[in-house]
């Protein structure tokens, strides 16, 4: 092990070289959001004058303790999170493709440091970056409607500060053997969707070339009016008023983590159709308007973009909420109505009328939600781009996981980045020996697309770009195959419910 000193715009960073990658860890890219600067944009970092050592993850953000027990008690939070990792062939002058991944964790929990770039780095001689952004209150507690222009972006910090984080690999990446005119963003869950808020944002304009988007778009974001609703009830269990709202910048982020636990169900205060209480807000100044309808006058069409779903996404809930696996028929249907909202009537007949008997309700409610939340709007996204001649190739991730019963939510993350040989991911991917290669050929041509902007590679069927006509997809599983339009029965389906 040997220590690589690189001189960034802000001083010098002292990371480690093991084998052939270096690495530089806990790099801030904006100064603390701490005290006046909570609620507020991410500033400027100001240069130090000694060498940093990076040889250490910083800390990850305030978040619930949803995070596994033995894991968490390794792991430090803090307000002061605002850092980036990087992982790199050489410091040298080569100018590598650029992949910038942004975790999910539904806006509210995860880290860039549970995910270790040193596979994809060493596979594809690029650049990884993994990065931290505020999340849950901290980073979408939407104030401006209550406090005035100081509290402007308080609904968007979170995806402000991952603007922030690809403007200093914008400025940097270069002297760490990085091209920063080829930086493709990749991410799942939230962290697609938070891509896919990216793709609307101005300020974010110019910052990355090319986008991933694994099981997410868009998400739940938020209008101010409900925003406004959901912040009103999160200072009522604070006992804070509109008057005093400074006072929040006293109260500890431990007390305003615990607060989030506290508040009423969002599905059922509220007609957002979704669980999620903080996510982006469309405040009419940094996200002017819905995501897909600033892409749609083409703020985009520049991106190639690889956009996918795993094809049960929704049967990894009843393995995160038990209340799913405890429930009754009945309420199963009420919830699963009140989330889908006006499409039910065109589209249930479909998953409790027409579906096999012996398919277990609770299983086809979950494909109807899969639908619902993540394969009908990345069809949606997928078909924008395509008409405004933008290029973009789909995928859709097959592989069973005999744990999940199918090919659940984060299953295709698990393949993207290295499949560990720890018992938690064999119980969820099972020990097939094709999964290696799988995880192989999805990690060579997620590195392809980020080299050429094309994720064609030998190993792998010819992937034809997505049309209107063929709607080709990557079936990824144990033998990967193209399928033309494969869930195109309910697209169709789908598509004449929400014209109504």
């Amino acid at each position: 092990m040997s220590k690589t000193l690189v001189q960034t715009r802000y001083g010098m960073v002292q990371g480690v070289q093991e084998g052939t990658i270096s690495s530089w860890k806990g790099i801030p890219y904006a100064q603390p959001p701490l005290g006046a600067l909570r609620f507020r944009p991410p500033q400027p970092l100001e240069a130090w004058p000694n060498v940093r050592q990076t040889t250490q993850f910083g800390p990850m953000a305030m978040q619930p303790p949803v995070i596994p027990a033995e894991l968490l008690s390794r792991l430090s939070m803090s307000e002061d999170c605002l850092t980036l990792n990087i992982w790199s062939p050489g410091a040298d002058e080569k100018l590598r493709p650029v992949l910038v991944w942004i975790h999910g964790g539904g806006w509210l929990i995860g880290s860039g440091r549970l995910h270790d770039g040193t596979s994809l780095a060493t596979l594809g001689d690029v650049v990884v970056v993994t990065l931290n952004y505020r999340l849950g209150p901290l980073g979408f507690l939407y104030l401006a409607e209550l406090g005035g222009k100081a509290y402007a972006a308080s609904g968007i910090c979170g995806i402000l500060d991952q603007v922030a984080a690809l403007q200093w690999v914008q400025e940097n990446i270069a002297a760490f053997g990085g091209d920063p005119h080829r930086v493709t963003v990749f991410g799942e869950s939230a962290g697609a969707m938070s891509i896919g808020t990216l793709l609307a944002i101005p300020a974010a304009q110019g910052l990355f070339q090319r986008a991933i988007l694994q099981s997410g778009t868009f998400g739940p974001v938020r209008s101010s009016t409900e925003a406004t609703m959901l912040a009103r009830d999160f200072l009522k269990i604070l006992d804070v008023g509109q008057e005093t709202l400074s006072s929040l910048e006293q109260i500890s982020a431990e007390r305003l983590i615990e607060a989030t636990s506290a508040l009423t169900d969002w599905q059922e205060a509220t007609e957002a159709g979704d669980t999620i209480h903080f996510a982006p807000v469309i405040d009419g100044l940094f996200l002017p308007q819905h995501p897909l309808q600033v892409i749609a006058r083409g703020a985009a069409k520049h991106i190639p973009m690889i956009i996918g779903t795993t094809k049960d996404e929704c049967l990894f809930y009843p393995f995160a909420d038990s209340t799913w696996r405890e429930a009754d028929d009945e309420t199963l249907i009420q919830r699963v109505k009140q989330q889908v909202g006006v499409a039910w009537p065109g589209v249930a007949p479909f998953y409790l009328r027409d579906q096999p008997d012996e398919q277990p309700l609770l299983k086809r409610l979950l494909s109807l939600l899969t639908f619902d939340q993540f394969t009908f709007p990345a069809i949606q996204l997928a078909e924008t781009q395509v008409q405004l001649c933008a290029t973009v190739w789909a995928y859709r991730f097959d592989w069973h996981s005999p744990l999940f019963g199918g090919a659940a939510h984060t299953l295709d993350r698990i393949f993207v980045w290295k499949l560990e040989e720890n018992p938690t991911i064999r119980q969820m991917t099972g020990d097939a020996p094709e999964r290696l290669q799988l995880a192989k050929l999805m990690q060579q041509a997620w590195i392809a697309f980020a080299r050429y902007g094309d994720p064609n590679i030998p190993d792998l069927p010819l992937w034809p770009k997505y049309d209107l006509e063929q709607r080709a997809t990557m079936l990824f599983d144990r033998e990967s195959t193209i399928k033309n339009d494969p869930n195109a029965r309910e697209r169709q389906i789908w598509t004449k419910a929400l014209s109504v």
